[in-house]
């Protein structure tokens, strides 16, 4: 294990640990709303400041780019990518499903590491680009399934922004009668992460942040997956827009994304 990767580790950890003393304890006054139907809470804040600092104290000439405004304009080039707490709608509702990302890229874009850390099952999924992807110390792969009766897939269903929920409801619907079920957890890197180590078949999601989706996306292609946006470009910064999976899914979704979302055939 990197340095970097150990210092990620050991962030995600600290900030578990934040998260697990809160859960199911929040109050009302500990809840804001950062904008419409977008919420943070002082946990976000401590598990956030936390990370920060670790990496801080590590790698002082690196930058840090954080959900909740933490920023750092290091010299290196180098950028950390946090969220400190993805799925706080689910921890606010006491739902058990929430992680914790961090993901290190360099100065073409490259993702370097990265963890995902589901904290209330002690899940650490940890990935080094060409090391493979972990889960918990053991390796693993995306799945192998073919046959669309047996797909599960993941996604993202529009909360605040409606412009394309046509689009996505379209897509929606073919994807469903090519799967066996479809799944949405509330936290775009714990379905990345799953899909990295088989439990989901393939994901998507349309608009997402660089916190959201960066280490997953170095799991799931260290596990063997393919990952693109909306377009089938492997940058998958520029449109923040993602669909995940193996051999056999991700062109399928790639497919329908490109059928059902004109602006990204247009951009193909």
């Amino acid at each position: 294990m990197s340095r970097e990767l150990d210092t990620a580790v050991k962030a995600a950890m600290a900030a578990g640990e934040i998260t697990l003393g809160k859960f199911g304890e929040l109050s009302s006054p500990e809840i804001m709303a950062k904008e419409f139907k977008d919420f943070v809470t002082e946990v976000d804040k401590a598990c956030e400041a936390a990370i920060s600092s670790l990496i801080t104290a590590s790698f002082p000439d690196d930058s840090l780019l954080c959900e909740e405004g933490t920023i750092a304009n290091g010299s290196s080039g180098r950028t950390w990518i946090v969220d400190p707490l993805d799925g706080t709608l689910n921890f606010i509702h006491s739902f058990p499903v929430f992680s914790i990302s961090i993901a290190l890229c360099n100065p073409e874009g490259d993702i370097l590491c990265g963890v995902v850390y589901q904290p209330l099952l002690r899940e650490l999924f940890t990935a080094e680009k060409g090391c493979g992807a972990f889960l918990n110390g053991k390796a693993i792969t995306v799945s192998s399934r073919t046959g669309r009766e047996e797909f599960l897939v993941a996604t993202g269903i529009p909360f605040k922004e409606y412009h394309y929920l046509e689009f996505y409801m379209c897509m929606l619907k073919d994807v469903i009668r090519d799967s066996a079920g479809i799944r949405r957890a509330g936290s775009a890197a714990i379905d990345l992460a799953y899909t990295a180590c088989g439990r989901f078949d393939g994901f998507w999601e349309y608009r997402l942040f660089p916190w959201d989706f960066a280490a997953g996306v170095l799991l799931v292609r260290e596990a063997g997956g393919t990952v693109t946006d909306f377009g089938g470009n492997h940058n998958v910064f520029l449109r923040q827009s993602i669909i995940a999976g193996n051999a056999t899914t991700h062109p399928m979704l790639l497919e329908k994304a490109l059928n059902h979302f004109s602006e990204e055939r247009s951009s193909k």
